[in-house]
């Protein structure tokens, strides 16, 4: 992976990560109800369902990818609609008010809250369907895939830990001053396009030379 590649992947990561989605309500709902420093493991869970998610697509995709252009071509504009999909479903949401769950002290034990965070990860579809259309395009098939996958891994770790840790901060701290409809309305419509922005990004990305 050349550097160009990887600082291409790392800002599609931003946006990605920073699109609200399962694993950012799950982060705001811990970080409400438990704070940020025992609302956070749920965020170390999400990564290790993410880690395990990467894996599974690392296992049967990159041969595929290293002998067709068609199905990396296929893959491609499948995840360029597949965001735009998600930025129009963002947009056009209406707005709902995060509602608070009771506190359960037996809940917010660390290990509870690390393995709820796996299971809304892991028990997620989309999420596989995601990586499976993002990844493939920054690999550069010319060379070894284990080593690029591992970078991919971290560095999608790395910053998903990053924005997890805002959102279940922002939870934690200032979610009361963001139930307005109004307010809502505007976020939905800010996150909506940064997944066409990712799905942009996704666009201009072409497969490596051989």
């Amino acid at each position: 992976m050349t550097w160009d590649t990887w600082l291409a992947f790392f800002l599609a990561c931003w946006l990605i990560s920073l699109s609200p989605g399962a694993g950012a309500i799950a982060s705001m709902s811990s970080g409400l109800n438990f704070g940020f420093r025992r609302g956070y493991w749920n965020a170390i869970g999400l990564q290790l369902a993410l880690v395990l998610q990467i894996a599974v697509v690392a296992a049967g995709v990159g041969a595929l990818l290293a002998t067709s252009e068609l199905a990396f071509a296929l893959i491609k504009w499948f995840g360029v609609l597949y965001l735009l999909y998600l930025g129009w479903k963002q947009w056009s949401a209406p707005p709902s008010a995060l509602a608070s769950e009771p506190v359960d002290l037996r809940r917010g034990r660390p290990l509870a809250l690390l393995l709820r965070g796996f299971v809304v990860n892991a028990s997620n579809p989309k999420a596989i369907v995601f990586i499976l259309a993002v990844l493939p395009q920054f690999l550069d098939t010319s060379r070894p895939l284990l080593a690029q996958y591992l970078l991919m891994t971290l560095t999608m770790v790395a910053v998903d830990l990053v924005v997890m840790a805002g959102y279940t901060g922002l939870a934690a701290r200032v979610l009361k001053l963001l139930r307005e409809p109004g307010q809502q309305r505007l976020l939905n419509r800010v996150f909506g396009g940064l997944f066409g922005a990712a799905a942009t990004l996704l666009a201009t990305v072409k497969q490596a030379a051989h």
